[in-house]
Order: C-alpha cells, then sequence, then structure tokens
C-alpha cells in the first residue's frame, strides 16, 4: 500500500519492505516543496598519500592534478581542494589514534584506554536533519574496528572517525547487504525476498500516476536497486564475506582478521548503497570509512599484497601511489553515481557535499597540513573548480571548515570543537 503521506515523499510498501522513493518534481511541486536536498557525505582512507602527489594546480577545466588526485579528472570543474587546514588536538597525542578519533570533530581525546572524543559533524549534521529520513545516518566500513591500544590511546580512535556522542563512536556496518537491508527492510530477519520483489505490485498502482520524466527515473531507480541486490546475490554465491546476507540463521563470524576477501567489490557495493541512499532520500547523511588508521588491508586486486596498508605507507614507492589511485578512485566512482542521477534540472551530486580526507597528510604521520578535498556543489553553496590555500592563515582549523558547511545546512553554532570563526573562502 503506498503511504498516505503528501508532506515530503512517497515510498513503496511490501511484506517487510518500505522503500523510499527517489525525489521526484511531480511529487514535490504537489507538496509545496520543489527544492532537492542537500546531502553530505565523508569518505575516509587512514595512513595519508604520497608525499609529492597530493596536489592540484590551476582552476575549472585547465586545472592540474597531481597523480594520487588523477582519477578525479572527470570532476574537476567539480571538486575544490583545501591546502593547510589542521587539528590542533590531532597533534598532542600518539601518531596514529589521536590524529583519527577527532579528525571530524576537533575536540581533545582521553588517553589510557579511556574513550572521549567528541560528536562528529556527520552526526551534528544527522541529529538535525536525519528525523526526516528513515536512516538518519548510513555509516559503513570496510575494515573492522581495532579494539587494542596504541601508544597509551585506544585503537577504537583509529577505527572510529563518526561519533554520536564523545563516548559513543558510532557503530560501523561492515556487510553491504545489511546496509541495503537497512535502507529497504523494515525487519532484517524476515527472510530472504528481494527487496523489489516485494514492492513490485505497489510500484506497478503509482507508475501511471506520475509524469513521463518520473516515471522514466521511476523506471531507473527500481533498476539500478535490483542491480546492487543482484550483485550482493552474486557476492554470496562466490561465499565472498560481502554477499552474506541476513536470514533467519546467524551471520557467518567475521574472518578473524576482519579483512573482505575482495576488497575491491567491497567498497564498490559501499559506494553503490550510499548512492542509493542519497538517490532515494532514505539518507542524507553517511560516512564510509575506507580503512583504519594504522590498517591491515592488503590489495591483492592491484598486484600489491606483500605489504600491509600501513607498512607500505612508510614508502613513497609506485606501489603507495597504485593504492593512493585506488582509493581517490573510490571518490569519483560515488561522485560519478551521484552525478548520474538527475533531479530538478540538476544531479544529486550538485546538491551534495563530499568531504574526503585522511588522518595525516603523508604516512610519515605528517599531520599539521591534512588532505581535504570536497566534491559537489552543495546546492550552489560551495565555489569549486579550484584550489584554497589556507597555508599560514590564522584560522586553517579543521572545524573552520566544519563550522562553515554546517552553516550550508542551516546549522548555526557559535563553535564547533576548537574553532570558533568559519572558514573563508569557501
Amino acid at each position: 500500500m503506498i503511504s498516505s503521506r503528501q508532506d515530503r515523499r512517497k515510498f513503496l510498501k511490501g511484506a517487510g519492505v518500505t522503500m523510499a522513493l527517489p525525489w521526484m518534481g511531480s511529487l514535490s511541486e504537489a507538496a509545496g516543496n520543489s527544492a532537492p536536498p542537500k546531502r553530505f557525505a565523508v569518505l575516509f582512507s587512514g595512513n595519508g598519500f604520497h608525499s609529492r602527489e597530493w596536489w592540484a594546480k590551476g582552476e575549472g577545466k585547465d586545472m592540474a592534478l597531481g597523480k594520487v588526485l588523477e582519477p578525479l579528472e572527470p570532476f574537476k570543474e567539480r571538486l575544490l581542494l583545501v591546502n593547510g587546514l589542521f587539528n590542533a588536538e590531532a597533534l598532542k597525542g600518539n601518531i596514529h589514534s589521536s590524529q583519527t578519533g577527532n579528525l571530524l570533530s576537533g575536540a581533545p581525546l582521553a588517553s589510557g584506554g579511556e574513550i572521549r572524543s567528541g560528536t562528529s559533524i556527520d552526526q551534528v549534521i544527522a541529529q538535525a536533519h536525519g528525523a526526516s529520513c528513515k536512516v538518519p545516518s548510513l555509516v559503513l566500513g570496510c575494515e573492522a574496528s581495532n579494539p587494542s591500544v596504541h601508544k597509551n590511546y585506544s585503537m577504537l580512535y583509529s577505527s572510529h572517525i563518526s561519533w554520536s556522542s564523545p563516548t559513543t563512536p558510532t557503530p560501523l556496518e561492515l556487510y553491504p547487504a545489511l546496509a541495503f537491508d537497512r535502507l529497504f527492510k523494515d525487519d532484517a530477519g524476515k527472510g530472504d525476498k528481494g527487496v523489489l520483489d516485494a514492492v513490485l505490485d505497489d510500484a506497478k498502482a503509482f507508475r501511471p500516476r506520475l509524469a513521463t520524466g518520473d516515471a522514466r527515473k521511476l523506471d531507473e531507480y527500481l533498476d539500478s536497486v535490483r542491480e546492487v541486490e543482484r550483485r550482493i546475490e552474486n557476492a554470496g554465491k562466490r561465499g565472498e564475506l560481502q554477499g552474506k546476507r541476513p536470514d533467519s540463521k546467524p551471520l557467518a563470524p567475521r574472518p578473524a582478521d576482519g579483512i573482505p576477501q575482495d576488497i575491491a567489490e567491497h567498497m564498490r557495493l559501499m559506494c553503490d548503497i550510499v548512492a542509493l541512499g542519497f538517490q532515494t532520500d532514505t539518507t542524507r547523511v553517511a560516512t564510509l570509512k575506507l580503512n583504519n588508521d594504522h590498517s591491515s588491508l592488503r590489495f591483492p586486486n592491484l598486484g600489491v599484497d606483500y605489504m600491509i596498508h600501513h607498512l607500505l605507507s612508510h614508502s613513497d614507492s609506485a606501489d603507495w601511489l597504485k593504492v593512493n589511485r585506488f582509493f581517490l578512485g573510490q571518490l569519483a566512482y560515488l561522485a560519478g553515481k551521484l552525478d548520474a542521477i538527475k533531479e530538478n534540472g540538476q544531479s544529486v551530486l550538485d546538491n551534495s557535499a563530499i568531504l574526503y580526507c585522511s588522518s595525516m597528510l603523508t604516512g610519515n604521520h605528517v599531520a599539521n597540513r591534512l588532505p581535504v578535498v570536497l566534491v559537489g556543489g552543495l546546492g550552489g553553496t560551495i565555489r569549486t573548480g579550484r584550489v584554497l590555500d589556507c597555508d599560514g592563515r590564522p584560522e586553517r582549523k579543521m572545524c573552520n571548515l566544519y563550522l562553515s558547511l554546517m552553516d550550508r545546512y542551516d546549522i548555526k553554532l557559535p563553535e564547533f570543537g576548537d574553532a570558533k570563526n568559519r572558514l573563508q573562502g569557501l
């Protein structure tokens, strides 16, 4: 039965399934709201990048990109590279945990194995806007949390960038199948019936009520849901970790090292799920941690299987550059997915901000300047296609950037973390 709510959007419903429909002009105009929503995503990879290849010069289509950022070539006019930001509190502890646990909050961290950070920007936005969505915030990961202690700081700081409160790291969803079900299923324990199978009758009844363009958009959306569901099914048939699906029996235990068997497919599935969440307005806030700081991931898909990510980061080798480009390729892939979803003469990417960051600039623990790139125009509120150089500025805190971003989500705070001023020039 189709939801009777007329104020914001429509839902398709079936046995154990609720699917939010994508933004559609005909529905929004009927509800008196023609502006698509703004979304926010954070992508993170630990241990920094090649010390000589994270750079951009010039503007717009003439912008030149360093080799790490070259995967973003199609989006040169849609990105903003921010140089010179840092977190002062991250320089006070050890060289890994304390450089990651407050990356999105700027808060001081408790040591001695105690857990205390600060509420992160993604969760502040989710707390302000998440009530209007089925999933207030989607927090995904591709590497399991590390519960140990390193140099007197909990390694949970290295494993979590999203914090729901100062003492609560937001739980990571590592299984793409469970993340998928969270978007669409009302109860993950209701069996393994396909999402589209459950809502097909409702979709058929609803389609004739749409304008031609929106009917086409509905078909494209249903096709994209089916494609992700099919890929999860196929991964499950191969016996891979990311293919495990919830049913009446407990999930198979995660391998002891917590590393997916096919990291490339795992990351792509997670990007697809973020795109589906934004496309359907099931969520407007997503955080995807591609790996931990002090990461143990290996990359056999790249022919780099002889050394874990953390140790590889201590060199500026060709293999390290290859891994860097692989990570930036995930950002480019997600940006492409969002750009392909059209709404109100724009794309979802036009109405989003994707923040990509790491815990340090280089693998040698340089954290007094952080790698920061934004992709997406956030409804025309971010001037892209350029480099914003903050080196030498008195106000070059990451939290200056966060205050400016939150302003664009109509969240007006007098201060956040260690900052009281906005970042100028955004």
